[in-house]
């Protein structure tokens, strides 16, 4: 027996990511406010967390986080929002994510591997605890 999701919940979800991608960390903060999971994941495994991360928008990460979003998921590709946030090398995305006690060698990707990847000294600071 096969069930079909509702248009009109596919809709939601897409104007959902699209929030987290785009950084509309007010209007997201209100859909997960009224009941969206804060942990919403794509068919490619990426969470508005990780979506936000990699967008760059350290005020969404933060609202999500805020609310309960799950740093330490992985998705399809390895990769967590402390990796995607370390590729953007957007230092107060990262801090966030590292207060929240998100673990920098987590994933196949990790955080870690993508600064040494790409040569990002500062980020590998930060993950490391230091940093300025």
């Amino acid at each position: 027996m096969s069930r079909s999701i509702d248009p009109d919940v596919i809709a939601l979800a897409g104007r959902v990511f699209d929030l987290a991608r785009g950084g509309h960390a007010a209007e997201l903060a209100a859909y997960v406010d009224a009941g969206v999971p804060a942990d919403l994941t794509n068919d490619k495994g990426d969470t508005l967390l990780i979506l936000a991360a990699y967008h760059a928008h350290a005020a969404t990460v933060a609202v999500l986080l805020e609310r309960g979003a799950d740093h330490g998921r992985v998705n399809d590709r390895g990769q967590t929002a402390l990796g995607a946030a370390v590729f953007r090398q957007d230092e107060v995305a990262v801090r966030a994510l590292l207060d929240a006690g998100a673990d920098p060698d987590l994933g196949g990707q990790s955080a870690r591997l993508t600064a040494q990847f790409f040569d990002l000294p500062a980020m590998t600071a930060l993950l490391d605890g230091g940093g300025s």
